[in-house]
């Protein structure tokens, strides 16, 4: 490493190179600053002769008024940073992560702050700068947090003159100077030398911003290109190989080896404070860019030199030319005729009133003479002074492109349409401005993103931002339960399902949501969009979503989400796409309306089935009666074939004994007595037999 005399000379030779490079920016910067915001309009020259000859030279400054409507339209529309994972590690839901939490730095660090004062300085004077610092998150703690700070004094950034990127991300050398009190130094660096960093022309132009009793300090950032070792290891994981040197064990115990490597570029970056004479600091810097980010205004390259310009810049003569026609038109007016009579000598000599005429009223008013005093006509403002004004006036404006439509003044415009038209050729014709800005804050998130995994690397509870500012505190870098209704989730072998927002894993990359004026084409395409839905409304369930982001209301941008999420399939994939938990809970709704599906087809079946049982039932119990019934009627007829068996051998019985009677009648043989008595219980018999079966039959 380079001894600090190295260093020291190094930097010197690094400073002259910036500020020449600078010295025309600089001096133009300061010049159109002076001009337009603190008023110092009138060469020093012509105002010294004008007041030595007692006339007046006055200041009309019209330039904050422009700078103003540039730099709060900026303000209505704050460009917002948002984070999309590259690779095949990147997480969405890290990616969500991360912007939260980028969102938290800058509300934490106040970047509105930073991002107001830069566009402010690049409106006024064509450059601005806001940086990227870490600090500890407290006093009490070795935890650290990345914070977004303005630069108020562009005049101290020296930027690389070798540099060609629009938002400085090719920056191998910086410098930041800054003014400390020489007791404040004395007591911060006691053994150190009182020595101020020598300060060139340039600089000497930054002095007007600090105080003269002091020591100037200055930061000397260095970005080098290195060669780092990029290891493949067996599982699958990639890393450099300083990485995983630290951890070479670890690695080792989980069979974990090295299987290729290669070479491959990379830069670090140093900071050195020092003092004309020594270096007081050396810092390694984590991340990989210089964390100055300018925000420049016009920017015009002339044989590769650029030149970065303020609004202001040319309507300066404008003016000027302002200035002296209202001086001039102010100028005759105080010249005129003061006297308002005017009469015959001695006309006024009788009434003493007349001293007072101009200054009071009275009755009445004598006079000497036949001829009355006249009053004289005030001459009024001269018509060719006030034209001239109005000219200057004119030119200001088409100077900047800015009118008094774009200013919220009358013009000759009367209908809304041309109203609109008039505030879009403001709107573009000044709209570098906001989308160097928006250059400059999509170059501070990638230098955020590019620390978060370094500043950000242990287990910790971190809080985020939502888009709508409600914060929530979030573990990273350590697995999370998953949980359903309060129960944590369990996978196929009943352990608990985890999720890790791992922040040092993945490869992600930022992207910047601006546009033209808040004002003008977000409303614009607002109105267009609800005025097709009301010619055509069968079109607002398919560009709901469209509209409802191009609104100027609060969390239109959930609103557009949750809208998107009604869309068909094949129109949700564009842009991010819905939100992975509205997705999650789609499937879940889906899965649990399968499975109620499901279980009402199972009821309707088991319905089905108890029904056929309860008919099966039904005509078991009739065949059960059918064949009592049978066996009742099976057993009547065996009774009635008895009774019928019976009657028919009595009739036999009967018809044998009327045969044996007759037989004993013919030979003519009295039957014995005990024989008629049998001969008559057979008639009876008989009788009774044939009755019976009669009554059967």
């Amino acid at each position: 490493m380079a001894d600090d005399d190295d260093i020291i000379e190094e930097a010197k030779a690094a400073f002259e190179r910036c500020d020449e490079n600078e010295s025309d920016n600089r001096e133009n910067a300061l010049a159109d600053l002076k001009f337009g915001r603190m008023g110092e309009q009138w060469e020093e020259v012509d105002k010294e002769q004008r007041s030595q000859e007692g006339r007046p030279s006055l200041t009309v400054n019209r330039m904050p008024t422009f700078i103003r409507q540039i730099v709060n339209d900026a303000r209505l529309n704050k460009p917002s940073i948002k984070v999309h994972p590259v690779d095949d590690k990147g997480d969405p839901e890290t990616a969500e992560i991360l912007n939260g939490i980028i969102r938290n730095i800058e509300v934490q660090s106040k970047a509105d702050i930073a991002y107001d004062t830069a566009i402010d300085s690049a409106v006024s004077n064509g450059f601005g700068y806001f940086r990227i610092d870490i600090e500890y998150a407290r006093d009490d703690s070795f935890e650290q947090d990345i914070v977004i700070n303005r630069i108020a004094n562009p005049l101290t950034v020296y930027g690389d003159p070798a540099s060609t990127a629009a938002d400085s991300s090719d920056w191998n050398v910086a410098f930041v100077t800054e003014m400390m009190r020489k007791d404040l130094f004395e007591a911060e660096y006691p053994d150190a030398e009182a020595v101020d960093w020598e300060a060139l022309r340039a600089d000497d132009n930054a002095r007007l911003w600090f105080e003269s009793d002091g020591v100037r300090l200055a930061e000397y950032w260095v970005r080098d290109e290195i060669t780092r070792t990029l290891l493949r290891l067996s599982s699958g994981e990639v890393m450099y190989e300083d990485d995983f040197s630290p951890n070479q064990e670890f690695f080792a115990q989980a069979g974990i080896t090295v299987e290729a490597d290669r070479q491959v570029p990379s830069h670090k970056v140093v900071q050195h404070l020092i003092t004309g004479a020594e270096v007081l600091e050396t810092t390694e810097w984590v991340g990989r860019y210089i964390p100055i980010v300018p925000v420049y205004g016009d920017e015009v390259n002339v044989e590769g030199r650029r030149y970065f310009q303020s609004l202001i810049h040319f309507a300066k003569d404008s003016q000027r030319m302002y200035n002296y026609w209202r001086t001039a038109a102010t100028e005759l007016v105080a010249l005129a005729p003061k006297a308002p009579f005017i009469g015959p000598e001695g006309a006024f000599d009788d009434d003493p009133r007349w001293a007072t005429a101009n200054t009071q009223s009275h009755a009445y008013l004598e006079y000497s003479g036949q001829i009355p005093p006249q009053r004289q006509p005030f001459a009024g403002v001269p018509a060719g002074a006030l034209q001239e004004a109005l000219n200057a006036s004119d030119d200001m404006k088409n100077t900047m492109g800015l009118y008094d439509a774009s200013l919220g003044a009358r013009s000759n415009e009367t209908s809304g349409v041309a109203i609109k038209a008039r505030q879009r050729e403001g709107d573009i014709s000044t709209f570098h401005f906001q989308d160097n800005m928006t250059r400059a804050i999509r170059h501070g998130g990638l230098i955020v993103l590019d620390l978060i995994p370094h500043i950000y690397s242990e287990p910790r509870i971190m809080r985020i931002m939502g888009e709508d500012e409600t914060p929530e505190n979030v573990p990273i870098n350590q697995p999370i339960p998953q949980m359903i209704q309060g129960q944590p989730q369990l996978d196929e072998q009943g352990q608990p399902v985890t999720k890790a927002y791992d922040l040092t894993v993945g490869k992600y990359d930022v992207t910047v949501k601006a546009g033209p004026s808040f004002t003008t084409r977000r409303e614009e395409a607002a109105n267009q969009m609800i005025e097709m839905v009301r010619a055509f409304p069968q079109a607002a369930p398919i560009m709901g979503d469209i509209l409802a982001d191009s609104l100027d209301w609060p969390r239109a941008d959930e609103i557009a989400k949750r809208l998107k999420t009604l869309l068909p399939p094949n129109l949700q994939g564009e842009e991010d796409g819905p939100d992975p938990q509205v997705l999650a809970m789609q499937q879940q709704m889906q899965e649990g309306l399968k499975a109620y599906q499901q279980m009402g087809q199972e009821l309707e079946a088991l319905k089905a089935s108890k029904a056929i049982e309860a008919e099966k039932l039904k005509i078991d119990q009739m065949k059960a009666q059918a064949d009592v019934a049978k066996v009742d009627i099976e057993k009547f007829k065996a009774e009635t074939d008895r009774f019928a068996a019976e009657a028919e051998a009595r009739k036999d019985i009967a018809e044998a004994k009327q045969r044996e009677f007759d037989a004993l009648a013919k030979m003519n043989q009295p039957p014995e007595p005990m024989q008629e008595r049998r001969v008559e219980v057979a008639r009876d018999n008989l009788g009774n037999a044939q009755m019976t079966e009669t009554e059967v039959y």
